[in-house]
């Protein structure tokens, strides 16, 4: 016996789950996306990630702008599906889409909640200095990743994970997770847990929060980094232009926060000092430091902003 599902999801970090949901064998009715956005130098319309795995594993897709709208929700109700599996879809579901379903709205979510609810809790744990986190899938209920746990993985973060390399190991090992979670639906075996703790809220990154403050410590600034990277990037400024900072380690130094204290982009910081390894100048590639400063060094004592 399968499950009949409704998939919705829009960025890479989505597909692996759809793929290991269609290979455990249960029938995905119908995937709903984000619609196709403008994007790359041409700003040609492109389909999300999902989107175009959908179409290649020949499922049909919806890509409704909102699920406010009644007729959107009408459809959705139409396809009697047993649950919705959700991933990143980039929504809000009003309450009677979430009760479509006969089983309702599952959510895999990219944090332990109720830590890092919201928009961004991969970057919001990196930048945090968190040692680790985690993925759940959880009864999607009204409310911001309110609802109950039905499965939970911890994960550690690693001093050298990004927000890249972070979340392609979280969209794995969560993906991982729907097999046992849509086996327990079918036998009715599902075991709610409460959420527990203090809630934190994961706000949707700020590109005015990429500029980097050097009056910070090193450590907390090396977490900023990796949590931004790639995208948006921190960054700071040097001779009047921006650069960004990919990767950053910290070592021992002392000097007024943002001065360069050699030739090699040691650069002072509130505490301790912050080694600039991978940069990132306005309209280029990103390069190591070393290149950089090839043709463009930056002596000691000079300051950056």
């Amino acid at each position: 016996m399968s499950l009949k599902l409704v998939f919705m999801g829009t960025p890479d970090f989505a597909v692996p789950s759809l793929a290991e949901i269609l290979s455990s064998g249960h029938e995905v009715v119908r995937v709903y996306t984000q619609p196709p956005r403008r994007a790359g130098r041409g700003q040609a319309l492109t389909k999300s990630p999902v989107h175009q795995f959908a179409e290649i594993m020949g499922l049909p897709v919806e890509t409704p702008e909102s699920f406010r709208k009644p007729h959107v929700i009408d459809a959705l109700e139409r396809l009697n599906a047993d649950a919705a599996c959700v991933v990143a879809y980039g929504q809000i579901l009003p309450r009677r889409a979430l009760a479509a379903p006969k089983d309702g709205c599952l959510n895999l979510h990219a944090s332990l909640l109720p830590r890092w609810r919201g928009a961004a809790p991969i970057q919001r744990a990196i930048m945090a200095g968190d040692g680790q986190t985690g993925v759940q899938i959880m009864q999607m209920a009204p409310g911001l990743d309110t609802g109950d746990i039905l499965l939970s993985e911890t994960v550690e973060i690693s001093a050298e994970d990004t927000a890249a390399s972070l979340s392609d190991r979280l969209s794995r090992i969560g993906a991982g997770l729907w097999p046992c979670v849509l086996g327990a639906l079918e036998r009715g075996g599902l075991s709610p847990t409460p959420q527990e703790g203090e809630a934190t809220y994961a706000h949707k990154i700020d590109k005015a929060e990429a500029r980097l403050d050097w009056t910070r410590p090193a450590n907390m600034l090396d977490c900023h980094i990796r949590g931004l990277s790639p995208f948006p990037g921190a960054w700071c400024d040097i001779f009047g232009k921006r650069v960004k900072v990919h990767r950053a380690v910290p070592e021992t130094g002392d000097g007024p926060p943002g001065t360069v204290l050699d030739d090699q982009l040691l650069v002072a910081c509130g505490e301790r000092a912050l080694r600039l390894v991978e940069v990132q100048p306005a309209g280029k590639p990103r390069m190591q430091a070393e290149d950089f400063l090839r043709g463009h060094p930056v002596p000691a004592g000079t300051q950056l902003t």
